[in-house]
């Protein structure tokens, strides 16, 4: 069986609603309702220990693309996040750890290209991480992540949303 994510809130390669765009008090001109969308996953592979999620936007125009939301330590028994979980006030699996976008802090931070540009391409991706926890902490980097699960994944799962304004 091949690991996968799906969701109720999108199709891969559908626009994502605006209830998942980032809200107006982040102050870059978007006006949504920066929810983080449902994920569901299937097919990990046998040694999973634990889950991570990303959402990395690799058309933002800084060079090194944009994070948007890291996840890491989900239990191995979880295979699915409601819509909102990652958000403020959402609820997280215990033992399940966010850590800092490029927003600058933990937790969802929804799209918002900026005005005119092309649509941008936002890759949530599941990862089936052959440890159960990662030594990171809330304020570590999304490169410092990266690094850790580059050498922790056994697989990995991937659904893409689109956005434009």
């Amino acid at each position: 069986m091949a690991f996968t994510v799906t969701s109720n809130s999108f199709k891969d390669g559908d626009y994502l609603h605006k209830d998942h765009i980032l809200s107006a008090e982040y102050g870059f001109g978007c006006a949504g309702g920066n929810r983080s969308p449902h994920l569901k996953w299937s097919g990990a592979p046998a040694g999973t220990k634990s889950f991570a999620i990303t959402c990395f936007d690799p058309d933002a125009p800084t060079g090194s693309g944009f994070w948007h939301w890291l996840v890491v330590n989900i239990p191995p028994d979880v295979t699915e996040l409601a819509a909102g979980a990652g958000s403020a006030g959402g609820s997280m699996p215990p033992g399940a750890l966010q850590t800092r976008t490029d927003f600058g802090a933990p937790g969802y931070g929804g799209p918002c290209p900026p005005e005119g540009d092309h649509p941008h391409r936002y890759l949530f991706t599941v990862f089936a991480v052959g440890k159960e926890k990662l030594d990171v902490k809330a304020d570590t980097s999304a490169a410092v992540v990266g690094f850790n699960l580059h050498f922790s994944t056994l697989a990995k799962a991937e659904i893409m949303g689109l956005f434009k304004r």
